[in-house]
């Protein structure tokens, strides 16, 4: 179930990907929060610094600095992450991952889940469009990001 918190944060997410498009970079953009007090948000740098490990995820995590424990957060995130952000997810026991768009990306929900992790498709149609616009205009960014 999506509470009003989650929603600020699924908003949040999205700014956050707007925020690395508008810098250049693959619009993916994520948020850390426990309950409904934000840890951190971060975005895709991967363009941006020439970092491939950059991802959205891994921005956010980054930024949230060492934590006790993540078993109480909830990792949104604007696009369905990777196999490196869902090992991640996995390794650092977050419970709950909310994704913006499972539309354009795809994959690893069935991974998450088999390891535990509460995943809630949002379904967040901005998220959805910019993406699908962003491959539109760059399948050779896109295809790199994915490693296709």
């Amino acid at each position: 179930m999506i509470t009003p918190h989650d929603m600020r944060f699924i908003e949040l997410s999205f700014e956050e990907a707007k925020r690395s498009l508008e810098a250049g970079g693959l619009p993916i953009g994520s948020a850390l929060a426990r309950g409904a007090q934000l840890i951190a948000s971060g975005h895709n740098q991967r363009v941006q610094h020439g970092d491939p490990i950059a991802h959205g995820e891994m921005d956010c995590l980054r930024k949230a600095g060492r934590q006790l424990t993540y078993r109480d957060t909830t990792l949104y995130t604007s696009l369905s992450p990777c196999m490196m952000c869902s090992g991640t997810i996995v390794q650092f026991k977050i419970p709950r991952v909310i994704i913006n768009d499972t539309v354009n990306f795809g994959g690893n929900e069935a991974f998450l889940r088999s390891h535990g992790v509460e995943v809630i498709d949002a379904a967040h149609e901005p998220s959805i469009r910019q993406m699908r616009d962003f491959i539109a205009a760059n399948p050779a960014l896109w295809n790199e990001d994915i490693m296709e």
